[in-house]
């Protein structure tokens, strides 16, 4: 492994208990996001970065992962995947591929939560990361953004010289904006600090630990496009921001029309638009309309039904004049003609009589 050399680590082992029932089958991981599956945008961005050797840290479904995403050629990089046997907590996730990385003690591995769409510049971040401060190498860095209120999320003070002070539990007078957005750049040696076949949390043990021995882990803020994609609502807001071109991807281009429907898709709507997405084997027969949208693989939407805001399930029916709104489907649901589902989740196979 060359001095030069980028890896990086992708933790995409969480069970996506939030995006139920969407996850049922699957991981949160795979889950379509403007078209394509979520982890396309982030190893397509890494690529970009200069990133040439990924490894996937998987467990849930881990078997689904490598027939879609193959061994990383068609992006110019390497793939490896680690399956977690038991859950680790963060820290003990990007410990267990440990084995997997090179063995530069100086070498840059930019770390990724599974489930972040981001458009930060990873580039700057690296740059940032390689440069010394008072003649101290960079142990790590952490990705930080700013939001409006803090309250909700763990709070990330640095100095004047970027460097992080602490790590502050959520409060209801956050000390600072600045919260953790999910990608860190570890140096390769940091990552052997981490206790092997532990449940570790870098949030809560590692960073923090790190702060008091002294080592120099720093802020890189910037506030770029940024979502947590980890709600059945987050899931269709950033597929619609991938679609319209609010979030930038190296993984696709902006939908012109407004939509993006797959090759082998039936459309037969002049109605389907805002963002939405139609996967292949899906159908749109005349006079629906699907707002805004995600249409999953196989699935039909009849006549005369209006999708808005919604995400239908894999192989799932939404009948004639039904109507949802802020609703979830999951795989081979039926929603019978003329029903409303309104910010409902519906469980896989389950049929939504006419009188809902």
């Amino acid at each position: 492994m060359t001095q030069s050399s980028v890896e990086a680590v992708i933790v995409a082992g969480g069970f996506g208990s939030r995006l139920l029932p969407l996850t049922a089958r699957r991981p949160k991981h795979l889950l379509d996001v403007g078209g394509v599956p979520f982890l396309e945008h982030q190893i397509a961005r890494l690529a970009e970065a200069g990133v040439d050797h990924v490894v996937l840290a998987t467990s849930y479904h881990a078997d689904q992962f490598r027939p879609v995403l193959g061994d990383g050629s068609r992006w110019g990089v390497r793939i490896d995947y680690v399956l977690e046997e038991e859950p680790l907590g963060t820290g003990g996730a990007i410990r267990n591929v440990a084995d997997a990385l090179g063995d530069d003690p100086d070498g840059a591995v930019v770390i990724l939560n599974g489930d972040v769409l981001s458009g930060h510049d990873l580039p700057a971040q690296l740059e940032d990361f390689r440069t010394p401060r008072d003649g101290q190498r960079v142990d790590v860095s952490l990705h930080l953004v700013e939001v409006e209120d803090a309250r909700a999320f763990g709070c990330v003070p640095t100095d004047g010289a970027g460097r992080v002070t602490a790590f502050v539990e959520k409060s209801d007078a956050p000390v600072t904006n600045q919260v953790n957005a999910g990608c860190y750049v570890f140096r390769r040696d940091v990552i052997d600090t981490i206790p092997a076949g532990q449940v570790v949390s870098v949030e809560r043990e590692t960073f923090p630990g790190l702060v008091a021995e002294g080592r120099l882990v720093v802020g890189f803020v910037e506030t770029a496009y940024w979502r947590d994609v980890g709600t059945p609502a987050a899931l269709v807001g950033a597929s619609r921001d991938v679609v319209l071109g609010v979030a930038p991807t190296p993984a696709i281009g902006a939908a012109e029309a407004g939509a993006r429907v797959a090759d082998g898709a039936s459309v037969h709507s002049d109605q389907v638009g805002g963002g939405s997405v139609v996967m292949k084997e899906a159908t749109v027969e005349q006079g629906a309309v699907v707002e805004g949208s995600i249409v999953m693989t196989g699935a039909v939407v009849e006549e005369g039904a209006r999708v808005t805001d919604s995400v239908v399930g894999p192989w799932a029916r939404v009948g004639r004049d039904a109507v949802l709104q802020g609703a979830t489907l999951g795989d081979e649901v039926v929603v019978s003609a003329g029903a409303h589902v309104t910010d409902e989740r519906v469980d896989v196979g389950t049929t939504v009589p006419a009188g809902d």
